[in-house]
């Protein structure tokens, strides 16, 4: 296939999304720069470095493996060269307060077991579930995962599939469709909520998660998830690319048709294409201040999250890397977060403990944790976070120390919490919303924002709000298929 030849791209954002771009549209011989406002590359893969703990600021969940090493193969590199991942066993523990433990892993044996303890008559309800898993996997992953949907006849092509999959049924509805029993029902149900999705209003299609994680494993990078930003920046840099640290970008300079530069570090810089991973409104209201930005903020945005991020003395050897902690409301809970009038006195809380898959991430002798409650965008709810902050984030570390984490505040080390705000003025998520459109039918596939933009045509979108969505091979998804464009554009 022809190469580019001469051409120049501009990346916006070094968040996993636009590295993955960037390394793609730099394996293929566009000379590509990527301009970040913070100061260190990663998006929400962001890390802080505190008391001699290493703490990963967002995605710590890798599936799919291979959406990575694709990047470094398109060079006839090899992933393990700069990368080594780890897998976690289990993926995830789930606990609930009536002390019911289920270990989710890729054992059928050992899942069917622990089902079969809770209500015997769901093995057979899982084993359906999970071949529809399998099935929608293959439709709206495999085949449809990296492809663009630029126009509606995308949309119909793939519409009988769609229809044939019931996709118009919500995800907790399928897996209820199966499964009897309530506990079960959220541990097949809840991982929407790592895109941004309510279980009860996002589309069956996102039940190819389950499937996802039980063929591809789950894994965690060496160093933390900062560590596998820094290999994809050394990869990049490797191939020629350059990247700017401290370079927010002020505006993109359009003329007719075409975006013509970006203006960043007090410059104007040209290139013949521009690629946004930055916030889909903030990239069309405050970048190009193009109408299409008040359109897509009326759209339905995920939630957003409240996180702490905290060091401890001393191991826990009975925690597990990713624990799922199910408070005592599920339906009602996730419908507060999601559409309610006031922030929730209860929580569910994903914990994560990655000293117990690599030890290093934390001085000898101590753990570090991160634990984040989903709570309310800030068009949702707003309680005011620059005062309830600090009280929210007590109450949950009172949660753990009651029921996890004996002696927690005994041993705290180091802590800090990032709040809907944060969201909202690091990362110029609209709303403070965690996840960008929220993943429901009517916002998926052609429905999102499109990967190339529809008036401006050398311009494009890579990241959590275009297709196929959030999460890591989402978002590594996306850069495949904005990546085919450009390339196929440049040619």
């Amino acid at each position: 296939m022809t190469q580019p030849s001469g051409k120049t791209a501009a990346v916006i954002g070094a968040g996993l999304g636009g590295l993955a771009l960037a390394i793609r549209l730099q394996s293929a011989g566009v000379a590509t720069t990527v301009f970040e406002k913070r100061d260190k590359p990663g998006g929400r893969a962001y890390v802080y470095h505190d008391a001699g703990f290493t703490f990963d600021a967002g995605p710590t969940v890798i599936t799919d493996p291979d959406c990575l090493g694709k990047l470094w193969r398109l060079s006839g590199r090899d992933m393990a060269d700069h990368v080594t991942l780890l897998p976690v066993d289990p993926f995830y523990r789930l606990c609930w307060e009536d002390g019911t433990v289920f270990d989710y892993a890729d054992d059928q044996d050992a899942i069917e077991r622990q089902i079969r303890a809770i209500n015997p008559p769901d093995v057979q309800g899982y084993r359906r579930f999970l071949a529809y898993s399998r099935d929608v996997y293959r439709e709206g992953y495999e085949k449809l995962g990296a492809v663009p949907f630029l126009h509606f006849s995308d949309m119909i092509r793939a519409a009988p599939q769609l229809a044939r999959l019931q996709a118009w049924r919500s995800v907790h509805s399928m897996v209820a469709r199966h499964i009897r029993d309530e506990r079960l029902r959220q541990a097949f149900s809840f991982h929407t909520l790592l895109v941004g999705g309510n279980p009860f209003t996002t589309s069956s299609i996102y039940a190819l998660i389950h499937a996802l994680e039980r063929k591809g494993g789950v894994w965690f990078a060496k160093g933390g998830t900062g560590a596998l930003v820094a290999g994809m920046v050394r990869l990049f840099r490797e191939l020629g690319g350059t990247i700017h640290l401290n370079a927010p970008v002020d505006r993109i300079e359009t003329e007719g048709a075409r975006a013509t530069a970006v203006h960043a570090m007090g410059a104007r810089h040209a290139f013949d294409m521009i690629a946004s991973n930055a916030d889909v409104v903030h990239t069309y209201r405050s970048l190009l201040g193009d109408p299409k930005g008040d359109r897509l903020a009326a759209k339905r945005h995920s939630m957003s999250l409240f996180v702490v991020y905290f060091g401890l003395r001393g191991l826990r050897p009975d925690l597990r890397h990713h624990m799922v902690l199910f408070g005592p409301r599920y339906r009602d809970l996730i419908g507060e977060i999601f559409a309610g009038k006031e922030l929730a006195q209860d929580f569910s809380l994903y914990l994560h403990a990655p000293s117990v898959t690599d030890p290093d991430l934390a001085p000898p002798g101590c753990s570090a944790y991160y634990v984040l409650a989903p709570v309310p965008h800030l068009g949702t709810v707003d309680p005011g976070w620059d005062q309830a902050a600090a009280a929210y984030r007590d109450r949950i570390l009172d949660y753990l120390e009651a029921r996890y984490i004996p002696h927690l505040r005994r041993d705290l080390m180091t802590v800090r919490h990032f709040t809907p705000l944060d969201f909202r003025s690091e990362l110029n998520a609209h709303l403070g919303s965690a996840f960008s459109i929220e993943p429901i039918l009517t916002q998926s596939a052609w429905f999102r924002p499109h990967n190339r933009d529809d008036r401006l045509e050398n311009l494009y979108i890579v990241g959590a709000g275009t297709h196929p969505g959030a999460g890591i091979p989402g978002v590594v998804g996306s850069a495949e298929a904005t990546a085919s464009l450009m390339l196929k554009d440049a040619r």
